[in-house]
């Protein structure tokens, strides 16, 4: 066995390298602990996914890689753009082939992005390792195989394992498309074929989305969106009170891969969408953003074994005129973690702000930082605020290089020391031409906050601007991103893995 505190220090030169012959410990992919990913080197690329799927059906969505080296030429720039071969396909999240959890293994190597695709439930595989700067796609696993391989649809959350597969989670049911179906497929990790379902058989959720592992307690969390026949067109008030969203959480057993138990958190925790645990890999513990109650949980194990949650921040409705309903939720899009496990960051997407909470004692989440980034109730906006529990006044519409930010904020990055967030707006096409309708026009864009990592607070980097609406085939939405060496919401780290043999 390789013990996790044995190869503590080795990766601190490591870098972005991914074969780490300075490390002679241990030359995988990654770093041999959160504490070390802190010390790599500052990161000089972003890929992010780029949408045209609801925007202009005549044109592919793409990855583009975006230049975030300060020092280089094209800083701010998206240097290349690699357009996907079919079109409608809603590229969404992504995930790498390997990451720290293959860390003691020499073999493998973090070269391969995966792009599950949420309308047409494609899997795109894309070469990162050849050629960083100009990715090529490597392969592609059709809807056709996802189906039949797995009996699921609409593919979400990918993340590599210390085996060297790659785990994906689906949201739809292929013998009945439409309908919500929880469960997770497994990729080979050379080949990239449908290996079949990762969960043992008998129970899946109504409902899929996000996940996280944590070996050390033999645990898988999974969250819940909804159904397709209901997020696919837009969002309505009424498929939620129809029982078409979820509210829960799944607990699965990690080495038998069998379900073990449901942690409903009611209407308090109406979708909950993006789940991090703790990146200490010992830590039996993380948060989980709930996007509908504009509520975050803290999810722990008890003492008797099971697995509980608990509500530890709240953002409150704003009353409000203009708008399509009388009472404004936050709606918390995207959470994560900073690698030390300090900061909590989420953005509240129809309110238009980013907020940041020391999580030091994670029952008691302080809140040390927010800042607004566009939203709904900017004061030049058609939407009046009548009563609001946090502010006096409503924010100002927010310009970044004469730009003005349209939609909300959305999907973040942090860097691995802490010191950079970096912010798209797009949420789901869908739900971007329903809430930010202007944004199908404008495009979205990219901003980069900088952040106090010793006291808290975030300042907007007024000169860093990737802006979308600027493409060279028309504006597009910009959703997520990855490092090529690995970030705060990717990266999962193991005690102790399987030697190689």
């Amino acid at each position: 066995m390789l013990i996790y505190s044995e190869c503590r220090s080795a990766s601190t030169s490591g870098g972005y390298a991914s074969t780490g012959a300075d490390r002679p410990c241990c030359s995988g992919p990654g770093y041999a602990t959160p504490e070390d990913a802190t010390h790599a080197p500052p990161e000089g690329l972003l890929y992010t996914t780029c949408v045209y799927r609801g925007v202009d059906s005549k044109k592919p969505d793409f990855l583009a890689t975006v230049d975030v080296d300060p020092l280089s030429p094209t800083y701010c720039q998206v240097i290349h753009r690699l357009p996907m071969p079919y079109l409608d396909d809603e590229i969404h999240h992504s995930g790498w082939n390997s990451c720290s959890s293959c860390f003691n293994d020499p073999s493998k190597s973090r070269n391969r992005l995966i792009l599950p695709c949420l309308s047409s439930s494609r899997i795109y595989v894309v070469d990162t390792g050849s050629h960083p700067r100009a990715p090529k796609l490597h392969k592609i696993v059709e809807p056709e195989e996802v189906a039949e391989g797995s009996g699921l649809l609409n593919p979400h959350t990918s993340h590599c394992l210390g085996s060297g597969e790659v785990l994906v989670s689906a949201m739809g049911d292929a013998k009945n498309p439409g309908e919500g179906k929880g469960g997770f497929l497994l990729l080979d990790g050379e080949t990239f074929k449908v290996k079949g379902n990762w969960e043992a058989p008998g129970f899946n959720p109504s409902f899929g989305y996000d996940f996280w592992y944590q070996p050390y307690h033999k645990v898988l969390i999974s969250t819940e969106w909804g159904a397709p026949k209901a997020f696919l067109k837009g969002f309505d008030p009424n498929d939620y009170a129809n029982g078409l969203y979820g509210k829960s959480l799944h607990v699965w057993d990690w080495d038998s891969h069998k379900y073990l138990q449901e942690i409903n958190l009611g209407d308090e925790g109406g979708i909950p969408l993006e789940i991090r645990f703790l990146h200490n890999p010992r830590a039996s513990e993380g948060f989980v953003g709930c996007a509908l109650a504009s509520s975050v949980y803290r999810f722990y194990k008890a003492s008797n074994g099971s697995w509980e949650a608990e509500k530890v921040i709240q953002v409150p409705p704003k009353k409000v005129d203009g708008w399509a309903l009388p009472n404004m939720p936050g709606l918390i899009t995207d959470i994560l973690l900073s690698m030390d496990d300090r900061f909590l960051y989420f953005s509240n997407w129809i309110h238009g702000d980013i907020r940041q909470y020391d999580v030091s004692d994670t029952r008691n989440p302080k809140l040390v930082g927010q800042i607004f980034l566009g939203g709904s109730i900017t004061a030049d906006g058609p939407v009046k605020v009548t009563h609001d529990e946090e502010l006096q006044e409503q924010p100002p519409s927010v310009y970044v290089k004469g730009r003005e930010v349209t939609g909300g904020p959305q999907m973040l990055q942090l860097s691995l020391d802490g010191k950079r967030l970096y912010v798209t707006n797009s949420l789901y096409s869908g739900w971007d031409n329903q809430f930010y309708p202007d944004m199908m026009k404008t495009g979205s864009v990219m901003l980069q906050i900088d952040i106090d990592t010793k006291k808290g607070g975030m300042t907007l980097n007024r000169s860093f601007l990737v802006d979308f609406g600027k493409e060279p085939n028309g504006p597009c939405l910009a959703h997520e991103m990855r490092y090529p060496g690995g970030d705060c919401s990717s990266d999962i780290f193991l005690v102790e893995t399987e030697a190689k043999l």
